[in-house]
């Protein structure tokens, strides 16, 4: 199966129609904000980091050329061509591959997995906004990518973030105008609760080995120059130890 045709539009209108600019996006803040404050809780927990390293639902790549520069094979993948063409253009020759991957296409996930073996893999973000029945075939797709050896680190708006963001898209003065896109084109953020999050990568034999939250830190202010911050879970998932 395929992730449904509604959704591959939404994203590839999105990813047009973005300026083509460092901070353009909503939820692309800069590595040092991400990525970095990421692996300081993700590192510690790889038990092979020479395993590539695959940044699922790459976007425009900010994230995935910093991971690129601290493990020796990453690839980054993204269901829009359109995200695949910038993340290439915005770094070419970078320590970081780019390719286009439906992570709901079991045959396409599953030779990609047969390509690099087992990997390590970074998620942030995908699941929360995935539509429903998309949800189970990309949990699905990280634990083939992981096979028995990897090691995911999922990072997923935590359900308190609903109520901000609708709040910031009913304001009086509308949404930021870095969110207006996402609720243009039909991306629906916050819609997976923390219970049904667990309940997904269980579903899909993964266990969890580690979790906390952190804020997920937006290129987004408000009208008296705070930075929007929105509540976000992170889980360092994996095989179970046999």
């Amino acid at each position: 199966m395929s992730v449904t045709q509604r959704y591959k539009d939404a994203w590839e209108g999105f990813w047009r129609e973005t300026p083509d600019e460092q901070g353009a996006v909503f939820w692309d803040a800069e590595p040092a904000l991400t990525a970095a404050r990421h692996l300081a809780h993700f590192a510690a927990r790889i038990d092979d980091p020479d395993l590539p390293m695959v940044d699922l639902g790459c976007g425009n790549g900010t994230q995935t050329r910093y991971l690129g520069s601290r493990f020796p094979k990453v690839i980054g993948v993204d269901l829009s061509p359109a995200a695949i063409e910038r993340a290439r253009s915005q770094g070419p020759g970078a320590e970081a591959e780019f390719e286009q991957l439906d992570a709901a296409d079991e045959k396409a996930v599953q030779a990609l997995h047969e390509r690099l073996g087992d990997a390590n893999v970074y998620v942030r973000g995908v699941l929360h906004q995935c539509e429903p029945a998309d949800r189970r075939p990309v949990a699905d797709a990280l634990a083939t990518l992981l096979g028995a050896a990897g090691r995911a680190f999922v990072v997923e708006l935590a359900e308190g973030a609903k109520p901000v963001l609708m709040g910031l898209a009913q304001s009086p003065e509308g949404p930021p105008a870095k969110l207006r896109p996402v609720f243009a084109h039909g991306i629906v953020p916050g819609e997976v609760s923390d219970r049904a999050l667990d309940a997904l990568l269980a579903e899909a034999g993964l266990t969890v080995l580690a979790q906390g939250q952190l804020p997920l830190l937006t290129t987004e202010y408000t009208a008296d120059g705070r930075r929007i911050e929105l509540p976000s879970r992170w889980l360092v998932v994996g095989r179970p130890a046999s």
